[in-house]
């Protein structure tokens, strides 16, 4: 039923709520005691809880997880679990920023003149095997050496 009422206060604007009441089979009294009714207890908890996510999400700029803003609500004191901060995380439709992971760099800036260039960037050769040049690539699991003849 709830779903039915709340369909009908967003859409109040542009059609009347009498018809639209008829429309999806219950009363305006219904309507109107559910629209006046205040909220409940959990409800009230929840927006709370809403309001301290939001906070405690802001404060790490973006980047604590569910399970870290978890933490940080049994560290205050608010009892709840971990799926319930992980609800209200999509509600509010917050997403944690992770860091990249550290990447080794495989030159310094401004060391480029100490790597000698022996085959002056011509890459053609007159017989196979006369020139090797090789090219180290950083991937996410180790490093790989590829190595190819001209």
């Amino acid at each position: 039923m709830s779903a039915k009422y709340g369909f009908i206060d967003a859409q109040k604007a542009h059609y009347p709520i009498l018809k639209m009441c008829q429309w999806a089979q219950v009363s305006r009294s219904g309507y109107y005691e559910w629209r006046d009714r205040p909220a409940s207890a959990t409800a009230r908890w929840r927006e709370q809880l809403k309001r301290l996510v939001a906070a405690i999400f802001k404060l790490s700029d973006g980047t604590y997880g569910y399970r870290r803003i978890h933490a940080q609500l049994v560290r205050q004191g608010e009892g709840c679990c971990l799926e319930l901060v992980r609800a209200l995380m999509r509600e509010l439709d917050l997403h944690p920023c992770q860091r990249r992971p550290w990447r080794p760099t495989t030159t310094l800036p401004g060391d480029t003149a100490s790597v000698p260039d022996l085959v002056r960037r011509d890459f053609t050769a007159d017989a196979p095997g006369t020139k090797l040049v090789g090219d180290i690539t950083y991937s996410a699991q180790s490093a790989v050496m590829r190595s190819s003849a001209v």
